[in-house]
C-alpha cells in the first residue's frame, strides 16, 4: 500500500522538515541527511544502488529554501545553491527515523528473530532436491536456518561434490586452508582432531581465524555402524543461562580474549593466529557469536596470571552447561543427508567410533559467509513475496 503525505513542512531554521502522513503519524527529517542521500543521476548511480555524492562537497550546516509536496507522493526541495531533489513518498516513510520504524526496518533487513531450544528440538529437515529447485523451499531453508540455527536437508547423493551445489545456490563457499570443500575422515598423520577417530567435544569450527565462517554444511556420505552420533547444543541458548545463573563467569567469557592456533598444511601451508572473546557480545549485551575450539585453544594466553584460574572455572562452568542432558541433541547422520548450521550460534561435537581397515565414516564438509547466506535470504524472500 503506497504512503501518502497530507503535510510538509520545515522546522528548525529550515534545517529540518516534517513530514504529516495519511495514518496520522509523523517523520522528521535533517535536511543534511537528505542532501546527503539526493536520488538525481548528478548525486546518484541508480544502476548501481549506489551514492555519487562526496561528503568533501557536502555543507553539513545546509537548509531548505524551498519546500514543494506534489500530488501527497513526492518532496520537492530546492538547496541553498539551487541544486534540486525530488523524495517519493514510499522511500522517505521506509527511511523514518522513528524508534518504531527502525526497529521494524532492520528487522526487514537482518530477521534476527531467534527460537532458543534444547534437547527437545524437532530439528527441521528439507529435500535437497527442493533447495536447490525451489525458490520458496530454499527461501524455507535459510529463513529457518536464520530462526532456529539448523536444517537437515535429506536425499543428496551419497558421493562428494553435493556441498558445493549448495554454494552455488546460495553464491558461493567460503575458501579456507582447508579447501572449497573438505573431507572429515579417519587419516593417518591427522592434521585436524577432526580428521580421527575420537570423541569431538563441542565447539566452533574455525575460531584460529579472524573472522570464522558463519555457516556450515556437512554432508554424511558413509556412516559407521557403531558410534560417529552428532551432537549439537544451542550456544546461544546456553549463554543466556549461564548469565542467569552465574553472571560473573558470563563476565569473564565475554571480556577476556583467548588466543587460537592452526598450523599445517592442506591447501596450502598456513599458520593462523587470533584472539577472541569465547562469548562475544554487542553493544546492547546480546549474544553475536561465540568462538571456541578447545583443540585449537593454544597455550599461549595473554591474560594477567591471577586472571588464569577464574577463566578456567568460567570456562568449565560454560561447557558443563552444553554438556547438560536438556540442552544437547543428539542424532545420527545417514547417507545423504546434509546438515547445515550456525557456525556462530551452534556448538557441534562427535562421538568417537571405531577405526576399521577401509574408512568407515566420511563426510564432506564446507562453509559459507553469513553475508553471502543472508544475501541469498534478501533476494529469495522478494521473490517468493512477489511470486515470481
Amino acid at each position: 500500500m503506497s504512503s501518502a503525505i497530507l503535510k510538509v513542512e520545515a522546522l528548525d531554521a529550515e534545517r529540518l522538515i516534517r513530514i504529516r502522513w495519511d495514518d496520522g503519524e509523523e517523520s522528521l527529517y535533517p535536511a543534511v541527511w537528505l542532501r546527503d542521500n539526493c536520488q538525481c543521476p548528478r548525486c546518484y548511480l541508480d544502476s548501481a544502488k549506489a551514492r555519487k555524492l562526496l561528503i568533501e562537497t557536502l555543507d553539513v550546516d545546509t537548509w531548505v529554501k524551498h519546500l514543494t509536496l506534489i500530488n501527497q507522493r513526492k518532496v520537492h526541495i530546492m538547496w541553498p545553491d539551487q541544486h534540486v531533489s525530488d523524495f517519493e513518498a514510499d522511500w522517505l516513510k521506509k527511511r523514518c527515523f522513528s524508534q518504531k520504524s527502525r526497529a521494524k526496518l532492520q528487522k526487514e533487513l537482518f530477521l534476527p528473530e531467534c527460537q532458543y531450544w534444547g534437547s527437545n528440538l524437532h530439528l527441521p529437515t528439507l529435500d535437497f532436491e527442493d533447495v536447490l529447485t525451489s525458490d520458496e523451499h530454499a527461501y524455507n531453508w535459510l529463513s529457518t536456518l536464520k530462526k532456529i540455527g539448523i536444517v537437515r536437508l535429506t536425499g543428496a547423493a551419497a558421493q562428494r561434490g553435493e556441498v558445493a551445489k549448495l554454494g552455488k545456490r546460495i553464491g558461493f563457499l567460503y575458501l579456507t586452508f582447508y579447501g572449497h570443500t573438505w573431507q572429515v575422515q579417519d587419516k593417518i598423520d591427522a592434521n585436524n582432531v577432526a580428521y580421527t577417530t575420537g570423541k569431538l567435544s563441542f565447539h566452533t569450527d574455525y575460531p584460529a581465524l579472524h573472522h570464522p565462517p558463519g555457516v556450515q554444511f556437512l554432508h554424511c556420505i558413509k556412516q559407521t555402524a557403531t558410534g560417529g552420533e552428532s551432537e549439537i547444543v544451542d550456544g546461544f541458548n546456553v549463554c543466556r543461562q549461564l548469565k542467569e545463573q552465574n553472571s560473573k563467569a558470563f563476565q569473564i567469557l565475554s571480556s577476556t580474549f583467548v588466543d587460537f592456533t592452526d598450523i599445517g598444511v592442506d591447501f596450502c601451508d598456513f599458520s593462523v593466529q587470533s584472539k577472541h572473546k569465547i562469548i562475544e557480545i554487542d553493544n546492547k549485551g546480546q549474544v553475536i557469536r561465540i568462538n571456541f575450539n578447545n583443540s585449537t585453544r593454544d597455550t599461549i594466553f595473554d591474560i594477567p596470571v591471577e586472571k588464569v584460574q577464574p577463566f578456567y572455572a568460567a570456562l568449565k562452568e560454560f561447557v558443563n552447561l552444553m554438556n547438560h542432558r536438556e540442552n544437547k541433541f543428539i542424532f545420527k547422520m545417514h547417507p545423504g543427508d546434509v546438515i547445515t548450521f550456525d557456525n556462530w550460534r551452534l556448538l557441534h561435537g562427535r562421538r568417537s567410533y571405531e577405526a576399521g581397515t577401509e574408512i568407515s565414516r566420511h563426510l564432506e564438509g564446507g562453509y559459507a559467509d553469513w553475508d553471502v547466506v543472508m544475501s541469498r535470504l534478501r533476494i529469495l524472500k522478494k521473490v517468493v513475496k512477489n511470486g515470481n
